[in-house]
């Protein structure tokens, strides 16, 4: 008799994740697992602020799929549509055609994008933080504008160098602005003509406070911590164009700047919305408390592309990578449940706190009820993120990264041109 075969669609937390409660609790030759992924990683996601400091090497944050599932078949390709209907999924390799995926269980994963608003100017000249290119990328143009700022004498070159804006106040563009904040202030000890206060930075948020995910007083902690470091905060405030550099706030804020981080949130991945499959006002796919698709007992799905019940709190659960591992892993033993002829059981979770870098040595965050400031949360957050990481080598190699980097100055190198490896050989053709 043939095993049952489980096709996992993304490699992120979803995919990783259930793979490997797969891997530990399925019997040899009990079901076949297949894992369909656009790149043969998984991305670390919450670490990835400090590629872009430089605190990290970006390899560090990449758990490499094919080494952590040994058991499971992975599929480097896009997946372009799904058929409940025929219980097949379409994927496109990188070589050769598209072609048909069978599956007796499929489990949705594909995770979110950015979600970009019809604004003039911001797809020309917004930076998303979604990947380690744009991170690696977001470092490179905040070093360059330094440099840029130190070799011109042309005062609205400077100014224009000088300013960066990031859209979004949640949890990613807090980080980001901060993390990069830190590393500008140390890199001009290496700029004799630029300091700190020839540079403008600001952070614009649409509602009346940032990081809606924490707690108010731990929210208003990390308000005043950006603003004491001279980070204009803008609440009530949207973007209403960018055209060539040129921002217009609805405060009535106008400026020019060449770095713009767009950070404005996020939407569940299309082919949830295009699968076919009941999906909420935000375009996830519809599950019950055991994280099966309604209407469908073959299709489960999990992760920000899920609207996920939380039944603690009576809503759903929230896009957050503490809350996507614990559902993949639940998700797998329903999903061994099920192939052994079981009931699965329901997700429940309740969350140990939340945590959020505001650069070197500084954070705010609550873990077990407990709220956390400075030094302590900053170093709580590297803690937890390294104990989830599923690759002994990763989190050593981790470790090793922060120990050498702690006792030194962040390194002000700007590799931009490493983005256009064609550049020496064409400058050598002319």
């Amino acid at each position: 008799m043939t095993p049952p075969r489980i096709v996992l669609l993304g490699g992120g937390y979803v995919g990783l994740y259930t793979a490997l409660e797969l891997e530990r609790r399925l019997k040899p030759g009990e079901a076949e697992v297949v894992l369909v992924s656009a790149e043969n990683f998984m991305l670390y996601w919450p670490l990835l602020v400090e590629v872009g400091s430089g605190d990290l090497d970006p390899r560090h944050v990449a758990v490499p799929l094919r080494k952590t599932l040994p058991r499971t078949e992975i599929v480097t390709a896009r997946t372009t549509a799904i058929d409940t209907k025929g219980s097949t999924v379409r994927v496109a390799p990188y070589l050769g055609d598209e072609y048909d995926l069978e599956f007796d269980h499929l489990v949705i994963g594909l995770g979110s994008t950015t979600r970009l608003m019809d604004i003039p100017g911001l797809a020309e000249q917004a930076i998303g933080f979604k990947s380690i290119a744009e991170a690696l990328h977001l470092r490179n143009q905040v070093l360059s504008r330094l440099e840029a700022a130190q070799s011109t004498a042309d005062r609205d070159a400077r100014r224009r160098a000088l300013t960066f804006v990031f859209v979004g106040g949640g949890y990613t563009g807090v980080e980001v602005a901060a993390e990069l904040e830190d590393l500008a202030r140390s890199a001009t000890r290496w700029f004799p003509d630029v300091a700190r206060e020839d540079m403008r930075w600001l952070l614009i948020e649409a509602t009346d406070r940032i990081l809606p995910e924490v707690a108010a007083g731990l929210a208003d902690y990390a308000f005043d911590e950006l603003r004491a470091r001279d980070i204009e905060v803008h609440l009530e405030t949207q973007l209403e164009s960018a055209n060539d550099g040129r921002l217009v706030l609805s405060d009535g804020t106008e400026l020019e700047a060449d770095t713009l981080v767009w950070m404005a949130g996020v939407q569940p991945h299309p082919l949830a919305r295009d699968s076919g499959l009941a999906t909420d006002e935000r375009g996830r796919v519809e599950v019950d408390p055991c994280l099966r698709v309604d209407g469908a007992t073959q299709i489960w799905a999990a992760g920000d592309c899920a609207a996920v019940p939380d039944l603690l709190k009576d809503s759903t659960c929230p896009p957050t990578a503490q809350y996507a591992s614990r559902q993949a892993k639940q998700l797998a033993v329903n999903l061994m449940r099920v192939i052994r002829g079981q009931e699965p059981e329901r997700f429940r979770y309740r969350s140990r706190g939340e945590m959020v870098t505001l650069g070197r040595h500084k954070g705010v965050g609550e873990i077990d009820g407990h709220k956390v400031r400075g030094f302590p949360a900053w170093l709580g957050r590297r803690a937890y993120y390294l104990s989830q990481i599923p690759s002994a080598e990763r989190r050593t190699r981790m470790v090793a990264d922060w120990l050498v980097g702690l006792p030194f100055r962040q390194d002000p190198a700007q590799l931009g041109s490493v983005e256009h490896p064609d550049l020496p050989l064409a400058a050598a053709r002319t």
